[in-house]
């Protein structure tokens, strides 16, 4: 008799993948809310020309396997990949770097392994490091948030997504950035001095967060992953900045409050530490998993070059997501330990 060989991700129902994706999609929309009201439509437009791209490469690849292209197209899964991959990225992005990101995303982080289940590393942040690494002045050019500045009209929106030549917009550090940078001021003049800190994490910053951490929670009821990564990740980030905060001096690593709540943290924690092809598949391996992110990200942030580094962190444990796995395999039912 043949075995059914399959792969990841493993759930029951023939509806499984759809209904996964499409509430991971759902729950974007509380952030993708707050964030256009704080930088303008840029995201929007980010997220319906990936979504096009993503769709159109889905397709073509598809039709290159000789398969059938409506099913993998109705899943939803590139445009959870697409989405995700768009909101990371600064809110007026040219139009031609979006492209140049999902189909990195597309084609290198996911059909060159072979498609949904079988890629090793987290799409979206594939594409992401690959714009990082090759587009570092705009992949830095966040817009000044609401408060700040004035938001983009949606017309302007249009002439930096196409023309961005031709639009001169108002770009400032994010906190993330202004931690990185310091030159050797005590944090509370830091803080203190640069509007975009805010009340506590960074104007517009910490709202954001707040909206994704509603969205990751309305999936955690939903049962589409468990609390295991995402509470390791941000309770190993939290221990890390409290060993790193020496009181404020200029060295200190930043405030708790602004590595929880600023930039890409509760994002990654909910929406792309989850993934469920490339990350570990035990709850052990995952506490394991998330704890290591939460580590990596502060040890970047505070050491490295990179000011938001959960791309790297995930990539590099995806690439420990198998290793993981192997030693932390559940007991099987019965059985008893090797001594």
């Amino acid at each position: 008799m043949g075995l059914l060989t399959v792969t990841s991700p493993h759930a029951h129902g023939p509806q499984s993948v759809t209904r996964v994706m499409r509430a991971v999609l759902l729950a974007t929309l509380p952030g993708v809310a707050v964030m256009t009201y704080f930088f303008g439509p840029g995201t929007l437009l980010n997220i319906i020309a990936g979504g096009l791209v993503a769709l159109a490469l889905e397709g073509l690849v598809m039709r290159l396997r000789q398969r059938q292209a409506g099913p993998y197209l109705r899943d939803y899964s590139v445009l959870v990949t697409s989405t995700l991959l768009c909101i990371a990225l600064p809110a007026y992005t040219p139009w031609w770097i979006v492209a140049v990101g999902v189909a990195s995303s597309v084609l290198l982080g996911k059909h060159v392994f072979g498609g949904l289940g079988y890629n090793p590393f987290n799409p979206a942040m594939v594409g992401y490091v690959v714009l990082l690494i090759s587009f570092p002045v705009q992949m830095s050019a966040w817009p000044a948030p609401r408060g700040l500045a004035e938001v983009p009209s949606l017309g302007d929106s249009f002439v930096a997504f196409f023309q961005a030549n031709q639009y001169d917009g108002i770009t400032m550090a994010t906190p993330l950035d202004l931690l990185r940078q310091n030159q050797g001021e005590l944090m509370s003049e830091l803080t203190s001095s640069r509007a975009q800190f805010g009340a506590l994490a960074g104007v517009g910053w910490e709202w954001i967060n707040i909206a994704f951490l509603a969205g990751g929670l309305w999936l955690l009821y939903q049962r589409i992953f468990t609390w295991h990564a995402p509470v390791a990740m941000l309770a190993a980030l939290t221990l890390s900045a409290l060993l790193g905060y020496d009181g404020g001096s200029s060295t200190s690593g930043g405030p708790v409050m602004v590595h929880l709540l600023s930039g890409a943290t509760i994002f990654g924690a909910f929406f792309i530490i989850t993934d469920p092809v490339s990350s570990a598949v035990s709850n052990r391996g995952r506490l394991i998993f998330g704890a290591a992110i939460g580590v990596l990200v502060y040890l970047i942030r505070a050491f490295g070059n990179y000011p938001d580094a959960l791309a790297f962190a995930v990539l590099i444990m995806n690439f420990a997501a198998p290793f993981i796995d192997h030693y932390t395999q559940p007991r099987v039912y019965g059985q008893g330990d090797k001594r």
